[in-house]
């Protein structure tokens, strides 16, 4: 996980040359799949759903160490679903829907790359339901606090479309997608 995003890192890093950030008043738009189900993982765990995601981030600080640093916060949306068996007696299926707020710290290297790292709070809000071969089908649903953690970075290429990449604790640990700049 680790080298593949330090490559990816490096790759977009090659391809710039002089700094661009993220801006006061920009608003920017992710929609992400990921790989690597940070909430259902194991052993006996499938994923029926891989974990999909959608944030949106405006911008609303700028310069705050220098020219290249900016401050942006926003929402976030993420969905997953996975199933749990037992051998043959016995299935789970897990769905998670988070909502939260997330905030980043901006700072651009090189021209077109917009690099970032944040942290999230939010509600994840859970639901099951089981099967027993012998025992019939239940159903339960939970919620509880979330937090989240993540690195990414955005290639654009032109000036309202990029490509996305982000690596951390968060719905999945690794997310890549498109993003928009409105």
């Amino acid at each position: 996980m680790k080298k593949l995003f330090f490559s990816l890192l490096c790759v977009f890093i090659v391809a710039g040359a002089s700094a661009q950030s993220f801006n006061k008043g920009d608003k920017v738009l992710n929609v992400g799949i990921g790989l690597g189900n940070s909430l259902y993982n194991g052993s006996g765990f499938k994923t029926s759903i891989p974990p999909l995601s959608a944030s949106f981030e405006y911008g609303v600080v700028d310069h705050l160490f220098d020219d290249k640093s900016s401050i942006g916060v926003g929402g976030y949306f993420g969905y997953t679903s996975s199933k749990y068996s037992w051998g043959n007696e016995y299935d789970y299926k897990y769905s998670s829907a988070v909502v939260g707020a997330r905030g980043s710290l901006h700072y651009a290297f090189v021209d077109k790359l917009d690099t970032y790292t944040g942290i999230g709070l939010g509600y994840n809000i859970v639901s099951g339901k089981s099967d027993y071969k012998d025992l019939g089908r239940y159903s339960a649903e939970s919620s509880a606090l979330y937090w989240a953690w993540y690195l990414g970075a955005r290639y654009y290429f032109t000036d309202s479309f990029a490509g996305m990449a982000e690596v951390g604790y968060d719905v999945a640990y690794l997310t890549i997608g498109v993003a928009f700049k409105f």
